[in-house]
């Protein structure tokens, strides 16, 4: 994700109190951290969050999450969990994961897009942002040729925007090769009638073939991209495809219960923070250092792990921006299985066990 828009902050609240959720009052536990609010409910089986900020009034950012389901569809919330039933696109053929990207070019125009991947259409739906118009002339097939089984069904995306401003789409599927190609990357821009068109640029990652590659983020900044091989670890790349394919790094071997799933990047001064992994089967997550480090085994080592009440998560995102009064240091948004997505403020995620430095 893109974070044009991030303001630096001086340091993180280090607190533990009472808090509210849905409406109520419950009581914090120093062991499990609490979310704020608890979304409403999609019909069917939440997957995965993106979060936008609002370039123009950062109170008014949205939550957009997937509802997985052969009628599935793009949820969109304000910061209270609350569903906008005008911006909600229903419909979709079993949407899987989603990602923003800031200032496409569409029409001479820079557009904020969400981008989730249709699983059983095998193609990209692109929605402008704050609007949630198609701007896809119904969808992008991708991963075209591909015969093995399940080697089109779309998963995880994550948007990549390089320093000159070219944005692209990193798509990953249920399965496929394990020896560099797993994900693709494509070019987005305008098909010249102001929808999106995507060029692929390149194929890499390997896959371990224990499981599946869900979760995908980038880090716009530092430009590397990480996914989860799950039962296997952390991989880490090159985003920009004119760097090459080759593994950087593989890390959080033996650190999860079951499966390593959720992943994003919360981002400090001076290039530093934190990446965040759930850890599936436990209700945690796992921190790792943002800043990696040369020549050494475990290149971004564990600092923490984080209790925390949302179940089976599969999809987290997270912005270091201050937001509104709730969320002064940020916001992480986490998928649970009882059909929501938890909001949960940073400085009760950080507690005592990490900081920030200014």
């Amino acid at each position: 994700m893109n974070y044009k828009y991030i303001l630096n902050f001086a340091a993180l609240a280090v607190i533990c109190l009472t808090i509210s959720c849905n409406g109520g009052k419950i009581q914090e536990n120093a062991s499990v951290v609490k979310p704020l609010y608890i979304s409403e409910p999609v019909d069917f089986d939440t997957d995965d969050p993106a979060i936008w900020i609002n370039p123009q009034n950062a109170a008014q950012s949205l939550v957009i999450g997937t509802d997985k389901d052969t009628n599935g569809g793009l949820y969109v919330f304000d910061l209270k969990g609350k569903i906008i039933k005008n911006k909600t696109i229903k419909g979709l053929k079993r949407p899987d994961n989603v990602d923003i990207a800031y200032g496409l070019l569409l029409g001479g125009k820079k557009t904020d897009i969400a981008v989730t991947t249709e699983r059983y259409t095998h193609k990209l739906r692109i929605f402008s942002l704050p609007e949630m118009k198609p701007v896809d002339k119904g969808g992008i097939p991708v991963f075209v040729g591909e015969t093995g089984v399940e080697y089109r069904d779309l998963m995880g995306i994550a948007m990549y925007t390089d320093p000159t401003g070219k944005v692209y789409a990193i798509v990953g599927r249920k399965s496929g090769p394990k020896e560099g190609g797993y994900l693709w990357q494509y070019a987005l821009t305008d098909d010249g009638k102001e929808n999106v068109k995507a060029e692929l640029v390149r194929k890499f990652g390997k896959y371990s073939g224990k499981k599946e590659i869900e979760a995908i983020a980038v880090d716009n900044e530092l430009g590397f991209v990480y996914y989860c091989d799950e039962q296997v670890g952390v991989r880490k790349y090159y985003a920009d495809p004119t760097k090459g394919n080759e593994e950087l790094a593989l890390f959080g071997k033996g650190d999860f219960s079951v499966d390593n799933e959720g992943i994003a990047i919360y981002k400090t001064a001076g290039n530093k923070g934190y990446i965040l992994v759930s850890d599936q089967g436990a209700q945690q997550l796992k921190v790792y250092d943002r800043v990696g480090q040369a020549n050494v085994a475990n290149p971004h080592p564990l600092l923490a792990t984080i209790k925390y009440s949302a179940n089976q998560t599969d999809g987290i995102d997270v912005v270091s921006v201050p937001l509104n009064s709730d969320f002064k240091h940020g916001l992480l948004v986490a998928m649970s299985d009882d059909k929501t997505f938890h909001f949960y403020r940073w400085e009760d995620i950080a507690g005592k066990q990490l900081t920030v430095n200014p």
